[in-house]
């Protein structure tokens, strides 16, 4: 093979913290018209995924590959502590006005899926539709009525 080969590489010297990052505007929706927690929604869980492959083996390596900090990688997976129907909701509904992953601190914070049904519905407002609490209940009382039979 004593041919020439040309090999083009692409550069970003503004990656070193020299970028002009402050002078864009920054869009809740991402290019394709996905919300930003939505895509971070499903980054929790895609990470979720490779940690328990065991494809990656912690937080640090996460946020290594992710180029971002530990703490920063900790609020992402964060939201995996969210209610499944809160979880759902933030990935396939429309968009409510003013969520974002600082506003779901709060919520996430809380054990109760009750208490972050009612925090989420208070930060969505009329935005949101009901998270499922009905089908939680639906679910609790179906498991209740088969245990009664049971015994």
């Amino acid at each position: 093979m004593s041919g020439n080969r040309k090999v083009t590489y692409a550069l970003d010297f503004r990656a070193g913290g020299q970028s002009d990052w402050k002078n864009e505007t920054l869009s809740p929706l991402a290019p394709g018209g996905v919300p930003r927690i939505a895509r971070l929604m499903a980054l929790a869980i895609r990470f979720d995924g490779l940690l328990r492959d065991k494809t990656i083996a912690d937080y640090a390596g996460l946020a290594r590959r992710g180029r971002v900090t530990r703490a920063r990688m900790t609020q992402i997976m964060k939201l995996l502590d969210l209610a499944p129907d809160i979880q759902e909701q933030i990935l396939f509904l429309p968009f409510p006005k003013g969520l974002n992953e600082r506003n779901l601190r709060p919520i996430v914070s809380r054990i109760d899926w009750l208490e972050q049904r009612r925090l989420f519905n208070k930060i969505c407002g009329s935005d949101c539709p009901s998270t499922g609490s009905r089908l939680m209940f639906s679910c609790v009382s179906a498991e209740s009525t088969s245990l009664k039979s049971t015994s």
